[in-house]
């Protein structure tokens, strides 16, 4: 409810301030009656300058409040606890690159700062005003569009065979298929939330399997075992023998929503996001990024 002008500080609102504000808003006539409660909501925003500070970490309202417009509030710090869970997990199994823990307010931060100002915004304007694509605005509010790029723990996307590149949420894929396995899958079905996941994907024709297997090694490895890998296929990849769990793209709807151009390979860290986008599978590469969130072998966790 909007607080009429006249309200002076410790007034409530009455009957007749919430009938003023129907009159002038209510798209069908109506009339307030029987009140038995009111009292006045003022709006606050405010965000912290640092999300942590040695070993002290903050998240959720404890890191940022703002107002309710767009109901962003359970979004953000949900995802500013995962985002902090999974880089605590690492640090705390001794698995960690150093200043992974650094990471968490490099790339929330900038999330809470935008809430911040856009409820504001909103609160003031409306939702959505300042746009009129709705499709952007409903994916935008429901936190789609958060993207990390630029993090110190992701790859560049320069040459990403994705739309969204390195830094942005992974999108999902339907109708993959999976030998013993009845019906059709989401690729979601196959992404943890505690580990990291690599997709390697193989494009129609002959697949030399066994560098799509060295580069799955090669990541488990980096990654201290805490990888899952899988090798989605397009229909016609003709693939021999491997001991990767094969996923078929048997509608081609990783193909759309991945784009890929080639042979590709991408990590899915557990908070959903995309860690890597690469245009080719290259086992040198994929250590080189998983070197910026796990520690290297024999040199223990410095987080």
């Amino acid at each position: 409810m909007l607080v009429p002008d006249e309200l002076s500080s410790g007034d409530t609102p009455q009957l007749h301030h919430i009938q003023a504000v129907l009159d002038r808003l209510s798209p069908e006539p109506t009339t307030a009656r029987n009140l038995r409660w009111s009292s006045v909501f003022r709006i606050s925003h405010r965000i912290v300058d640092a999300y942590g500070e040695g070993r002290v970490f903050i998240a959720g309202d404890a890191a940022h409040i703002h107002p309710p417009t767009g109901a962003q509030g359970m979004n953000t710090g949900i995802q500013d606890a995962h985002n902090l869970a999974w880089k605590l997990a690492l640090v705390l199994a001794g698995h960690a690159a150093p200043g992974l823990l650094e990471s968490y307010d490099a790339e929330r931060r900038p999330v809470g700062e935008e809430v911040v100002g856009r409820t504001v915004r909103s609160a003031r304007e409306g939702i959505g005003a300042d746009s009129t694509d709705l499709d952007y605005v409903i994916r935008r509010e429901a936190q789609l569009l958060v993207n990390y790029a630029g993090s110190p723990i992701v790859a560049g996307s320069a040459g990403s065979a994705t739309s969204d590149g390195a830094g942005g949420r992974a999108p999902d894929a339907t109708g993959l298929t999976r030998d013993a396995v009845t019906g059709p899958m989401r690729l979601f079905s196959l992404l943890g939330r505690r580990e990291h996941t690599t997709l390697l994907y193989a494009p129609d024709g002959p697949v030399d399997v066994a560098a799509y297997e060295h580069a799955a090694a090669a990541a488990v490895d980096a990654a201290y075992g805490r990888m899952d890998v899988y090798l989605i296929a397009a229909p016609g990849a003709d693939i021999a023998v491997t001991r990767l769990p094969v996923i078929r793209d048997a509608d081609r709807d990783f193909a759309r929503a991945y784009t890929p151009v080639g042979p590709s390979a991408y990590i899915v860290r557990p908070d959903g996001y995309l860690g890597v986008a690469g245009a080719r599978v290259d086992p040198d590469e994929l250590v080189a990024h998983l070197r910026a969130t796990f520690a290297r072998r024999g040199t223990g966790s410095a987080g």
